[in-house]
This record gives C-alpha cells, sequence and structure tokens, in this order.
C-alpha cells in the first residue's frame, strides 16, 4: 500500500486546482438541488443519490420537493406519501429514514438541519461522508467526503491495489479525501471530484485522455486504470422465487397487503405472496378468501444487489365474500383504475399496470 498521506501538500494543492479548473468548465452546475443552494434540498439530493444515477434522480427530485417543499411538510406528511413518490427509486430504507430524521429535525431543530457534522451524522440514513457533502455543499464547510465515486477517483490517482471494504483501506482513503480537500471553494470541489467520478472515471471505460488529473494518476501511469479499485470476489447471486397473486373482487378491485415496516420493500404495498403449490388452500388459509386462479402471467425476474428475484404472477378470481381475515396485516382492494397514492415496489407497479391494461382492453 502507498504511503498513509497523500504525496505532498504541494500535490494535493496540484490535484484540486486542476480538478476545479476543469468543473469550471465541464461541471454539472445546473442540477436541480444546485440552483437554490437549499440544505434540504441539498440533503433530499444527497440520499436520492446514493447507488442511483444523476439521470434517474431528477425527476423524481423535482416531484418530491414539489411535494414536499420544507423539512416542515416532510415531517408532516404520512410515511405512504413519502414512499409513493419514491416509487420505483429502489432501496427504500433511504426514504423511510428520510422521513424520520425529518421529524427528529422538526422536534429537535427548529426545522432547520444542524450545521454540526456529529448531530447531522446522528441523523438517520446520514453517514459520515453524506454529512460532509450537505455541509460543504449547502455551507461550503471543509469536510472531506468519500461516496463510491469519490473511493474511485482517489483509489485510481493513488493506484491502491487492495480491496476498498478493508478497515485499513478505507481509513487510508479518508486520510486522502481530508488532504485533497482545499480550504477554499469547497462546495465547488466537493460537486467536482464527485462529477469526476460518475462522467469520466467511472467504473468501467474510463476516459482517461479527458481526465484533468490523468498527468498525476499512478492507475493512469500504470496503463490499467480499470484494474483499480480492485474488484471484490463476488459469489453468484442466489435465485429466490415467489408466486404474486392478483386477486381480483367482482368489482375489480385487486387485493393488496401492505409490507412490515422495515426489510425489502418495507413499508410499500404489494400483492400476496404465496409459497405453497396449492394457491386456493393458501388462500383460504392465510386469507381467508376462496378464489378461482387462473393461467399464471409469464414469469419475469427482479435484481436486488444481492439476490435475484424470479416472480410468477397468478391472477385469480375472488369467490365469495370480499372480507379478508389476514390476521395483524393491513389489506386493501385496491381500484387499479383509480390509482392513489400508495407506495409500490417496481415490479408491483409493473403488475398493476398490466392488470389495468388487460381492464381496459375488456
Amino acid at each position: 500500500m502507498p504511503k498513509s498521506s497523500s504525496a505532498s501538500p504541494r500535490a494535493d494543492r496540484v490535484f484540486a486546482r486542476a480538478l476545479l479548473a476543469w468543473y469550471a468548465r465541464h461541471g454539472r452546475k445546473d442540477l436541480p438541488w444546485k440552483r437554490t443552494g437549499d440544505p434540504y434540498h441539498v440533503w433530499v439530493s444527497e440520499i436520492m443519490l446514493q447507488q442511483t444515477q444523476v439521470a434517474t434522480v431528477v425527476p423524481y427530485f423535482e416531484r418530491f420537493i414539489a411535494r414536499f417543499p420544507t423539512v416542515t411538510a416532510l415531517a408532516r406528511a404520512d410515511l405512504n406519501a413519502v414512499l409513493h413518490l419514491w416509487s420505483g427509486l429502489g432501496y427504500y430504507a433511504r426514504a423511510r429514514n428520510l422521513h424520520h430524521a425529518a421529524r427528529l429535525v422538526a422536534r429537535d431543530h427548529g426545522a432547520r438541519l444542524p450545521r454540526n457534522l456529529e448531530r447531522l451524522h446522528a441523523l438517520p440514513g446520514i453517514g459520515r461522508s453524506t454529512a460532509g457533502a450537505i455541509l460543504a455543499l449547502a455551507h461550503g464547510e471543509r469536510h472531506p467526503i468519500l461516496d463510491g465515486n469519490v473511493k474511485r477517483v482517489l483509489a485510481r490517482y493513488h493506484a491502491i491495489a487492495e480491496p476498498l471494504a478493508g478497515k485499513a483501506t478505507e481509513q487510508r482513503l479518508w486520510e486522502l479525501a481530508d488532504a485533497h480537500t482545499p480550504k477554499t471553494r469547497v462546495a465547488e470541489y466537493t460537486q467536482a471530484i464527485m462529477d469526476l467520478g460518475a462522467t469520466l472515471c467511472r467504473r468501467r471505460q474510463p476516459e482517461c485522455a479527458r481526465c484533468p488529473v490523468r498527468a498525476d494518476c499512478a492507475a493512469h501511469r500504470l496503463g490499467t486504470p480499470e484494474r483499480f479499485p480492485a474488484a471484490r470476489a463476488r459469489r453468484p447471486a442466489p435465485v429466490k422465487t415467489v408466486r404474486m397473486l392478483l386477486i381480483r373482487d367482482p368489482r375489480g378491485r385487486v387485493l393488496l397487503v401492505r409490507r412490515p415496516p422495515a426489510g425489502v420493500w418495507g413499508g410499500l404495498w404489494g400483492l400476496p405472496e404465496c409459497s405453497a403449490r396449492d394457491v386456493r388452500a393458501w388462500c383460504r388459509r392465510h386469507l381467508g378468501l376462496a378464489i378461482e386462479p387462473e393461467r399464471a402471467w409469464p414469469k419475469f425476474r427482479h435484481t436486488f444487489s444481492h439476490f435475484h428475484l424470479d416472480i410468477t404472477p397468478i391472477p385469480a378470481r375472488l369467490v365469495g365474500s370480499s372480507e379478508v381475515s389476514m390476521e395483524g396485516t393491513e389489506t386493501v382492494w385496491y381500484n387499479v383504475r383509480r390509482p392513489d397514492a400508495r407506495g409500490f415496489a417496481a415490479p408491483v407497479q409493473r403488475l398493476l399496470a398490466k392488470l389495468r391494461a388487460s381492464r381496459e382492453d375488456t
């Protein structure tokens, strides 16, 4: 591993100057959360951008801020309304934590985000790097950041060969991030290094010829930038299977079940998931409903970060009473032709859209 600090204070300044000059010409300055500099807008954008690309986030951000323009508005909102606007963005724990943190900010901090790094970091869903980014971007305070893009930039610039998950490597990267962060123009520098990682220093096919710091980049000099950072040894993702039931009552409404607040798709509305081979018996036993299953729709796959989920949709007609006796679970008969503000995972949205289209054709 390279020595424990950057090459020299002068080299750090050269790095920052080159990055700032590049940002002045090529940086993404028109992003919607940059127009106001509002700490709340920066916070929402930083949470949405975790694991998600800018192009995907922009329309979600604009809808979210239009509906919840302030911390107070978000704190007063029902979680279901928050999850509805998050539907399709994935990683729903981010939305739950954002909502919870907004209520804490409203209750404990006068509806203003703390200006103190430790207090900001203490809020749900705000890690050390996110706290630093909020303070740097919204207030210009000098705090290093270390999100995935920045890790990749620094790992290449210093040709760090070790996998980034190790504690020693993580500590080394924080030291480098701190050393490179300038004392002035911190907001621009923070956005610049994030932009560099997102647009040029990409995981695959980095555009080194356009990179402003390539002259001193150790990985570029070695001629193998894509070898850095070292890829983790990955085992094949496991495959799970589920059958989702689209049970329709005589009025054409479909039965939805609210998922537990934690875990995969926590707090979202979904379809009953059946693991038994005998769907009729499962519905009688678990839902208290008599149904008539129909021909299954084609199976499709939804991929999470750590496993694949193969989904077999099974439409079915309700026979008899629609009163559900699923103890301890919130249920609703949902009119797909008059959708309301509920949060759905992407596969459930897809199935409801298909069901709605099939009913419009009849």
